[in-house]
């Protein structure tokens, strides 16, 4: 695998969620992370050092890329795929998310401050959220975005661009809540999906059909690099919150972690 790929590929991910639309749930995610085997990473557990987190930890630049605190505040981060953009020298994009679950500041003034430090950063796109609210922001657009109630998906492009593997997300939970499947096996079955999308549906970012077909399932598999962990978290409107991980190497699961807890009201 060439160093130019390699660098393409950090970490590439899917999410879908239902946010402010469920009579039961404030929010349901669901959301694959997808990186190279090798890279040592912790998988969900409460932080030794913020006590009030729970989530994944990358082990090699110490941030994460989805967490929820005790207080039902909530991030995730995607890169964004830019095939030979890649710096070497930029800010961990991991940290965005780890600051905002440390620290639990309003949401809204936290990106104000990510906004004018931006560049410091490789292509991203960041959802942070509390048990009221949700705001999104990429470097690559301008703007801090309320998010509407709805349904949503998020890759590697902005927020609900319609890449296949987005699109087959969003009718895989939408398909759930018209049959009132929201648990948390059916939304960990969604995401085990490997079928790739057909060549031409497959979004053209500049790594040529073959790869492009590689990173087309919801659920990647492959040889040194996929899917290293699916996540769900489920914030009900009576102060429960679960979150459940399930962890892979090489597509192979290894453990499901699961945690409810309640939020102060």
């Amino acid at each position: 695998m060439s160093d130019s790929f390699r660098a393409d590929l950090r970490p590439m991910c899917l999410l879908v969620f239902n946010y402010d639309q469920h009579s039961d749930y404030s929010l349901i995610f669901a959301g694959n992370r997808d990186e190279f085997y090798e890279r040592p990473t912790a998988s969900a557990d409460y932080w030794d050092d913020a006590s009030h987190v729970l989530g994944g930890r990358d082990l090699k630049a110490g941030g994460t890329w989805m967490g929820v605190t005790r207080s039902g505040y909530w991030g995730v981060v995607t890169n964004v795929r830019e095939p030979g953009a890649y710096r070497d020298d930029a800010q961990s994009r991991g940290a965005l998310v780890a600051d905002y679950l440390r620290e639990e500041p309003d949401p809204r003034s936290y990106l104000e401050q990510v906004e004018a430090d931006a560049d410091r950063y490789n292509g991203f796109n960041l959802l942070l959220g509390t048990p009221s609210s949700l705001y999104y922001i990429s470097n690559r657009e301008s703007g801090i975005h309320p998010v509407e109630p709805g349904l949503h998906g998020l890759s590697n492009d902005r927020l609900d661009t319609p890449w296949p593997k987005v699109q087959r997300a969003k009718r895989g939970i939408q398909a759930r809540l018209q049959r009132n499947d929201v648990t948390v096996h059916s939304l960990l079955d969604l995401l085990d999906d490997r079928r790739p999308a057909p060549d031409d549906q497959l979004p053209e970012t500049g790594l040529g059909t073959e790869r492009e077909r590689m990173l087309s399932p919801l659920f990647i598999d492959g040889e040194r690099y996929g899917t290293r962990a699916s996540t769900v978290l489920l914030i009900g409107r009576d102060g429960t919150v679960t979150f459940a991980e399930r962890t892979f190497e090489s597509g192979a699961s290894v453990k499901t972690r699961r945690y409810t807890f309640e939020r102060p009201h």
